[in-house]
């Protein structure tokens, strides 16, 4: 018999731009079977050279297989179709195009919580979710202490998980798909939401339910993670698979490929000013490291005469929570601007004290004498990648503001190099 377990072949998904997927029910299905015949007499529009700007397409044309036993690690960046792909693998979405097949009961975590009724206890989702998964009662009844064990909820059993925090949740959800006997995992990002001691956990446990010949096809934004359990990884870009080997090779690509810097894909515009570009780029090396020395500049071209220009930077984590801010006109006097003058602004921070994880840029810019303070719209997202350590030091106040060293460079026209640094140099947080 084959050792296979999971094969895909040209697996495609689209979506049509601000639809939901809604649930089909027989009685839709009997109602497409006897539509099918008007559905061929009628004239089909013709499309769009160009295509068709209301569909996205998810994933296109992804073909692999999986033998029993692997550890598979997904990488990719946000958007890339990760999270489509383990969801067909997973039986909860049909794909557009394309098939897989897939030897054995999957258990799949998807999302915090999945499978889980918020009106029940952590007891009865255990046995409920043990149940969508293909378990029988007594086999349940066999692992359950060690579940309750695992996710650590014992005080809690007999609670609805509706009061459950998003640690609780995970914890219980993944206790019972890893316990529970299921031939494939799909494990998406979800390990994030625990913490340290925790995920430390779960990828013990994954290791260990690997070497039993389970298949485990694991997603996650940490590279250590993924050379740490994996020995086999996938990249996936824009919805196509564009690399299938070695874990530390594709891992090693994938960071490569995000050495492009931040930028903007259209102008941006205040009452005053017209933005026309914005990057985040390391000095240290091709992509930006916890404590690298980082680099912001973002192009202007002011409307007006701005006779005392500033320049404020605040930089936000994925779920809007600012953690620092820097202020220009806290460091440096900048001449004025003139009407149409493009002028690139910067800052250089020395060490930037973030975790790995996307963060997000906030501007205002700023005539101080006219007390004019104009918010850009939109958000400048840029990645800071892991590494394997951290140089053995500390990064502080994550849940709050945190320290800068930082300097302001003196303005210089846009396509220049910055020509000088200012001399002021000082700490700054928020």
């Amino acid at each position: 018999m084959s050792d296979i377990v999971i094969r895909a072949e040209n697996l495609g998904k689209r979506y049509r731009i601000g639809e939901r997927e809604r649930y089909v029910a027989l009685r839709d299905v009997l109602t497409h079977a006897l539509s099918a015949p008007a559905r061929i007499l009628r004239p089909r529009k013709s499309s769009s050279p160009n295509g068709d700007p209301t569909h996205i397409w998810a994933l296109k044309d992804a073909s692999f297989e999986v033998r029993q036993g692997e550890m598979v690690g997904i990488v990719g960046r946000n958007g890339a179709g990760k999270t489509t792909l383990l969801k067909i693998l997973a039986r909860v979405t049909r794909p557009t195009e394309g098939h897989a097949q897939l030897r054995g009961r999957v258990g799949s975590l998807l999302e915090v919580g999945t499978g889980f009724h918020t009106e029940l206890t952590g007891r009865e989702n255990t046995y409920l979710n043990g149940a969508i998964l293909g378990m029988g009662k007594r086999e349940i009844e066999r692992k359950f202490d060690e579940i309750v064990a695992f996710a650590g909820v014992e005080r809690f059993l007999d609670t609805p998980v509706k009061h459950y925090s998003s640690g609780m949740y995970v914890r219980l959800a993944f206790a019972v798909a890893a316990h529970l006997t299921t031939e494939v995992l799909v494990v998406d990002e979800v390990l994030a939401v625990g913490d340290a001691e925790f995920q430390r956990k779960c990828l013990a446990k994954m290791q260990q339910v690997a070497v039993g010949g389970r298949t485990i096809l694991f997603v996650s934004h940490n590279m250590s993670a993924i050379r740490q359990i994996c020995r086999r990884a996938i990249l996936l870009e824009s919805g196509a698979l564009t690399d299938d080997g070695d874990a530390n090779r594709v891992c090693d690509e994938y960071l490569a490929k995000l050495s492009q810097p931040a930028s903007l894909t259209r102008f941006f515009e205040t009452n005053g000013f017209v933005v026309e570009g914005v990057s985040v780029t390391s000095l240290e090396g091709a992509v930006i490291k916890p404590f690298d020395r980082v680099q912001i500049a973002v192009d202007i071209r002011p409307k007006v005469d701005i006779q005392d220009p500033g320049l404020y930077i605040g930089i936000l984590t994925a779920g809007e929570v600012r953690i620092c801010a820097l202020d220009m006109k806290d460091f440096v006097t900048i001449h004025p601007i003139r009407k149409g003058e493009r002028t690139r602004l910067g800052v250089v921070i020395e060490e930037l004290p973030l975790l790995p994880g996307v963060y997000n840029l906030e501007l205002h810019l700023k005539d101080m004498s006219a007390l004019r303070i104009e918010f850009v719209p939109g958000r400048f997202p840029f990645e800071v990648v892991e590494t394997p350590v951290y140089g053995g030091r500390k990064i502080d106040g994550w849940y709050g503001s945190v320290g800068l060293r930082a300097h302001f460079l003196a303005p210089s026209p846009v396509g220049d190099t910055f020509k000088r640094e200012t001399v002021a140099d000082a700490a700054r947080s928020e």
